[in-house]
């Protein structure tokens, strides 16, 4: 936890993939002062023009290299969130050549109730993990 998921279209080799995924995480692991072993990533990769991402009036341009990220994770503070931002954009940039404006991440919280990572459990009530 959180949970990953990223919307791309079509055009990226399973490598480029893997390096996104790979820088995400790393972001997430410093911004959100997670263990590294707490991956949990989901991929969508998208026809042309089934994903529609316009600028919302800030004069973005957007490419066919579009990344949308959703995250699904407990409460985090504004600063963690901001630093993620951040981070996500620095380090995508750095080792994916995405464009900034090629960016858009967008968190839902959720509470300690609202996960189970298997066995039936809610693994963060029982106190399995904290």
């Amino acid at each position: 936890m959180p949970l990953l998921k990223f919307t791309v279209q079509h055009g990226r080799t399973p490598q480029q993939i893997r390096q996104l995924l790979d820088s995400a995480h790393a972001a997430v692991v410093e911004a959100f002062a997670i263990p590294v072993r707490d991956r949990y990533q989901i991929v969508n990769v998208r026809e042309p023009g089934q994903v529609i991402a316009m600028d919302t009036g800030l004069g973005i341009d957007r490419s066919e290299r579009l990344v949308i990220i959703e995250i699904v994770s407990r409460r985090r503070t504004v600063a963690q969130k901001q630093r993620l931002y951040g981070l996500l954009a620095e380090y995508l940039q750095r080792d994916c050549g995405l464009d900034p404006d090629d960016l858009i991440v967008s968190i839902t919280e959720n509470e300690d109730s609202d996960w189970s990572f298997g066995r039936g459990r809610a693994q963060f009530l029982t106190g399995e993990l904290v």
